[in-house]
């Protein structure tokens, strides 16, 4: 490619409803060439419909009808994509899709993702867990299978403090448990640093926190309550995470926060960033 590979993920909260509040006005000028979507909650017929011809879509749906749903539209075609994730037994639909894109001869894994929300003490929390042990378990196959991957999405954990606004009030929440975070410590830890034990630290990038280096955020969601987007309290779990090659690519990172309230499409901001591959 002339220039870098333009790869963005946001949760758009209803794919159908972000149109209508101006996603398309966003994404038609903002030279994207791999977009991957969490809760699309929408048909395939629909997400390709609102895209338009240029994008091939890739749509894997929930279980349930009007929920979660994962996505990657981009402008070339995937060389081949997976779904099956974690136990035979555990529902993934909608939240885990792979994709292998050819970039001028060059294979890159793109995984876009969208972790359970989870609420502390009850099943859903549970179920979470067993979401990232399933990643546990996949991210270092991915990176087996391509020293060039990237998982992006709404991973719903802040791993850091910097990644919360208000983290002394979240530590028994749900997305801030010291147990959700400590998959991620995992999760970018290298091996046999940090006191890691040979092979327990994988060595994935966190690709927002390496180009924003030690301060607070950038926060990607906030929450629609009170003046949290207005006072930018909120949470960073929108996350390109890459392999360590990849990550070497990477030449920016952007938050394309909205320049106002009533100018949000989602509650999500898009995570822009460019691979120099």
């Amino acid at each position: 490619m002339s220039r870098p590979l333009r790869i963005a993920t946001v949760n758009v909260n209803g794919v159908r409803a972000a149109f209508r509040k101006g996603m398309g006005e966003w994404l038609a000028p903002r030279g994207i060439d791999i977009l991957a979507l969490q809760e699309v909650r929408a048909e395939t017929d629909d997400l390709t419909a609102l895209l338009g011809d240029e994008w091939d879509v890739l749509h894997d749906p929930a279980t349930a009808k009007g929920r979660a749903g994962v996505a990657i539209a981009s402008r070339r075609k995937a060389e081949i994509h997976r779904v099956t994730f974690g136990p035979d037994d555990f529902d993934s639909a909608g939240r885990w899709l792979e994709a292998d894109y050819d970039v001028d001869g060059t294979i890159v894994t793109v995984v876009s993702c969208y972790v359970n929300s989870g609420e502390a003490d009850t099943p859903k929390q549970v179920e979470k867990y067993k979401f990232l042990d399933a990643m546990a378990e996949r991210l270092p196959k991915l990176a087996e299978h391509n020293p060039l991957a990237l998982v992006v999405g709404d991973l719903n954990v802040g791993h850091r403090t910097l990644d919360i606004k208000n983290w002394k009030g979240n530590v028994k929440r749900a997305g801030f448990l010291p147990e959700e975070r400590a998959y991620f410590d995992r999760f970018v830890g290298a091996e046999g640093e940090d006191g890691y034990n040979a092979g327990a630290g994988f060595g994935w990038v966190d690709v927002g926190r390496r180009f924003a280096g030690e301060v607070p955020g950038p926060y990607t969601w906030w929450s629609q309550r009170g003046k949290a987007f207005d006072t930018d309290t909120g949470w960073r779990i929108d996350y390109h995470l890459a392999t360590k090659a990849l990550a070497d690519t990477a030449v920016s990172y952007t938050v394309d926060r909205a320049a106002a309230y009533d100018e949000r499409w989602s509650d999500h901001a898009p995570v822009v960033v460019d691979y120099a591959i």
